[in-house]
């Protein structure tokens, strides 16, 4: 009887790029997939920070005025305490940016996403007026776009939403390596895309 040929050992360079092929694919689907809501987020609120001039009319700014204790109010004033009872009062959101007292007046500034709020004191009489301006929904998503008074929970999504995207874009580069018949055109596209944002960069912004 015959005997059956021994199968040939495949050499470990081919074994290296088939599971370097397996790995870059598995490794792009899921975290295209894990960072999906993050590019949809990202991609709109870029649209939407190019063109703030079509949402300018959502401002909405509400004035209050009211009494804090004037023992709160010496010479070292109670931050605790004068902005608790401001955010009991009127329902102030934003972390505290801002609390001094100089120039006979103790003011409180609060600074969220979209959102800000001002109190200036009369720490002789106890008195207050507040502004509070709201800038609307898509101020809100623009600013957490930016990381602009959003905290530091936001600040690390924003960087670990920065990760995922480079890598969902390193994994999708190397994938093109491996795909033979699209592997030049890819190339040429990618370069000529970089190619036009540079072209447009320097001749477009100032």
């Amino acid at each position: 009887m015959p005997t059956a040929l021994a199968k040939a050992p495949i050499p470990f360079r081919v074994q290296l790029r088939r599971q370097t092929a397996i790995v870059s694919r598995w490794l792009h689907l899921y975290l295209s997939m894990v960072s999906f809501a993050v590019v949809l987020f990202f991609a709109v609120t870029g649209l939407t920070l190019n063109h703030a001039e079509w949402f300018s009319g959502q401002v909405r700014e509400t004035r209050y005025s009211g009494t804090i204790p004037v023992r709160w109010l010496g010479k070292t004033p109670d931050e605790t305490a004068i902005v608790a009872k401001l955010r009991a009062d009127h329902g102030i959101k934003g972390a505290v940016a801002d609390f001094r007292a100089e120039g006979g007046q103790v003011t409180v500034s609060f600074k969220g996403p979209g959102y800000a709020a001002d109190a200036f004191i009369d720490p002789e009489k106890g008195t207050y007026d507040l502004v509070e301006t709201r800038n609307g929904l898509v101020a809100v998503l623009n600013d957490l776009h930016k990381g602009r008074d959003s905290g530091r929970g936001w600040s690390v999504v924003i960087d670990v939403s920065a990760v995922l995207l480079t890598l969902v874009s390193l994994t999708g580069l190397l994938l093109l390596f491996f795909v033979y018949k699209r592997r030049t055109s890819g190339l040429i596209l990618a370069a000529a895309g970089a190619a036009v944002c540079w072209m447009v960069w320097m001749r477009y912004v100032p």
